[in-house]
């Protein structure tokens, strides 16, 4: 079966750390760009950071940037996000998607809720 799953969310402090995982199955993403977004309650969904799948060139919104990393293993066909120093506001689901020239798909969604 063809599907993104995301995973790894859950409850934390402020200052916490979490790292979520974008796991593909019955497709390779080495030819897709991955990003991760995100929807806290009421509000509209926003990107957070994003990975290409030439040079790994890595894009981060301005409030992440220094705190999220995103990386790729390519042998577990995997894409994380490292978020450290967690705030509350950093509280919401987060969704992967994956880009790739034939193919547009979701995740299901992990969610991050971090407690001041």
């Amino acid at each position: 079966e063809v599907q993104l799953q995301a995973s790894g969310g859950g409850l934390v402090q402020a200052g916490g750390s979490l790292r979520l995982s974008c796991a593909a199955s019955g497709f390779t993403f080495d030819d897709h760009a991955v990003g991760w977004w995100r929807q806290a309650p009421g509000k509209e969904r926003e990107g957070v950071s994003c990975i290409s799948n030439s040079d790994a060139t890595t894009i981060y919104q301005d409030s992440v940037k220094g705190r999220f990393t995103i990386s790729r293993d390519y042998a577990k066909n995997t894409v994380y996000l490292q978020m450290n120093n967690l705030q509350p506001n950093d509280t919401a689901v987060y969704y992967c998607h994956a880009q790739g020239r034939l193919r547009d798909l979701w995740g299901q969604g992990t969610e991050v809720t971090v407690s001041s």
